[in-house]
């Protein structure tokens, strides 16, 4: 009733609870004990670097699969038979009649400037040949291993800034569709390089 509850360095310094021996290492147990420390930290940084190496391996084997997705959806862009240009003309063609048949007082020179504009936003060849590339720099990078994680980061957002050209420049809803995959595939690329050094 009168008495305090027990802590824990209270019974810890009663006599008996905590008895450390005293003892004299001798110098052939302590370099014994050093020997033994010494080995069992190699075998386990040996261990470290093998889980590191087994891990480096399976993201190199996603990443690639994500770059060979990003190949193919590339080539299907290009592909796309909304690229060839009789079907740009004629896309072009009917969005300048719409413009005309909407402004009956529509001026030359600013028909003629929609009508570039259009032609310009049609035409996605830059950004096919710049992911082509940045597909080529992806199976250099991981061909040669090493710290490379920083330099896939930026591969990542430049595959990014590609598929987002992609879609807005896209009048076709078939490559608008491929750049949308496109953009899904990176996001998964660039989720997964966030697991490199």
């Amino acid at each position: 009733f009168g008495v305090a509850p027990a802590t824990a360095d209270g019974l810890l310094s009663l006599r008996g609870v905590l008895d450390i021996p005293e003892t004299t290492e001798t110098e052939e147990a302590r370099a014994a004990l050093d020997s033994a420390i010494l080995s069992a930290l190699e075998v386990a940084l040996g261990g470290l670097e093998q889980a590191r190496q087994g891990e480096g391996a399976a993201l190199r084997s996603l990443l690639s699969g994500h770059i060979d997705a990003i190949e193919a959806l590339t080539v299907r862009a290009e592909a796309d038979p909304s690229r060839e240009p009789t079907v740009i003309r004629e896309r072009i063609a009917e969005q300048v009649r719409l413009l005309m048949d909407a402004s009956a007082n529509l001026d030359a020179s600013r028909l003629h400037m929609e009508a570039a504009f259009l032609a310009t936003k049609a035409d996605i060849r830059e950004e096919i040949d710049r992911l082509k590339t940045h597909v080529a720099s992806g199976r250099v990078l991981l061909a040669g291993g090493g710290t490379i994680g920083r330099k896939l980061d930026f591969l990542a957002q430049e595959f990014n800034r590609e598929s987002n050209t992609l879609c807005s420049k896209s009048n076709a809803a078939a490559v608008t569709a491929i750049g949308l995959e496109l953009k899904a595939v990176v996001d998964q690329f660039r989720e997964q390089v966030q697991n490199l050094e």
